[in-house]
């Protein structure tokens, strides 16, 4: 019997020891299998951030950041861009989409209209401040040529939210949960002074932020929007295919910000957004019943998130979710699905985890093209090496 136990009993001593020695074996999550993972351009030490992903008519791909040496504080920060051709295994060489003299360029949106026109949307951050920015707007019928699309047209998108702003923001502030602890820049004790600050048609007509692609219909485009003024979003309304744009009232809550649409078959349409109010921060969710033009207050919902999430409607019907399911970082990476329109949702499945929490994989863009491959951009973020990352996805093998 003594002889029976001595060598396990050693064995694991043995493992006792070197696990003390070399410290705990940190837990592996499951990543999902993706049958394309590759960077769009090899890591570098400017900050590239803020992608946004379009399939083009002829099975381009094209992917648009924002790159300079920080964000809204640093002058040099522009818009770039990269193609993959139909048949291509890798991208292209980056290439300038827009520049801003001496203006910070920042959060680029790429979409197509029901013309097959390509809109990019963006921010140009006047005084560096993000409540200062303004909405601009390019566009081209000349995009599937390699290298940069041809713009035909450029503009500033200008909004102007009016009384019926004022009162909204009033009826739904009374609906939501009594709190001090929510903040924007226009209002640090949030209820009493935001209420003051909605009153000031300058700070309601600047300030709104793209982030997240619209939502399309052969009625409208609905370009989700944000401000770091007001710390709430609305949208920007189309009727024309782009030529005019209109505001919806706010999506008023504590923090509601870069939503991501999402419409059900009976056309209620959803907003998942990320949180930037009081703790614990959770994806919010706001539902609109009239097509976009008004929005329930934004409440809370069980998701943990600390940065912009994103939504895709798939062509079987389910609906996929992207962002980070945490409370202190961006280290994590998650997808939930949705087989009932965003009324429940599965456990979390993964796409990117780093279990020494150094890296940071945030700011997804989302879309499924004609043939049915998912398609995701993000950014990847580790201290001296910063790239936006890439993946395709068969969404017949993720169930």
């Amino acid at each position: 019997m003594k002889n029976r136990f001595k060598t396990p009993i050693r064995s694991w001593i043995g493992r006792l020891v070197m696990w003390c020695w070399a410290g705990p074996v940190l837990a592996q999550t499951t990543i999902l299998p993706a049958e394309v993972r590759q960077e769009i351009f090899p890591p570098q030490t400017q900050h590239v951030h803020g992608s946004s992903l379009a399939a083009l008519p002829n099975g381009d791909l094209l992917a648009v950041w924002f790159q300079g040496s920080g964000e809204r504080t640093a002058n040099d920060v522009k818009l770039m861009g990269a193609r993959k051709s139909k048949n291509a295994d890798t991208w292209s060489a980056p290439f300038l989409m827009a520049d801003t003299p001496d203006v910070p360029d920042c959060n680029p949106v790429l979409f197509l209209n029901q013309k097959n026109e390509l809109f990019l949307v963006w921010i140009a951050v006047l005084g560096n401040r993000w409540e200062q920015s303004v909405l601009r707007v390019r566009r081209s019928t000349d995009f599937q040529n390699p290298g940069a699309p041809r713009w035909h047209w450029q503009d500033n998108i200008l909004l102007q939210p009016g009384e019926e702003f004022v009162e909204e923001v009033k009826i739904r502030m009374k609906e939501l949960p009594d709190s001090h602890q929510g903040w924007s820049e226009y209002a640090p004790s949030y209820e009493n002074l935001i209420l003051e600050a909605i009153t000031d048609s300058k700070k309601r007509s600047i300030g709104w932020m793209t982030r997240i692609k619209p939502l399309i219909s052969e009625e409208k485009i609905i370009l989700p929007l944000y401000s770091d003024g007001f710390n709430f979003s609305l949208m920007a309304i189309s009727e024309d295919e782009g030529n005019t744009w209109k505001p919806s009232k706010p999506v008023v809550g504590k923090g509601p910000i870069q939503p991501a649409l999402a419409q059900r078959k009976n056309g209620d349409i959803v907003a998942m957004m990320r949180d930037s109010g009081d703790s614990p921060t959770r994806i919010q969710q706001s539902i609109s019943k009239d097509r976009g033009i008004s929005w329930s207050a934004a409440q809370k919902t069980s998701f943990p998130n600390t940065a912009s999430v994103e939504l895709a409607v798939l062509q079987d019907g389910r609906w996929w979710m992207v962002g980070n399911d945490l409370h202190d970082g961006r280290y994590r990476l998650a997808l939930w699905i949705s087989s009932d329109e965003g009324q429940t949702w599965s456990n979390p499945r993964y796409l990117e985890d780093d279990p020494e929490k150094k890296g940071g994989f945030s700011y997804p863009s989302l879309i499924q093209d004609s043939s049915g491959k998912v398609h995701l951009s993000y950014s990847r973020h580790f201290p001296s090496a910063k790239t936006i990352q890439y993946l395709q996805l068969d969404p017949q093998k993720i169930r």
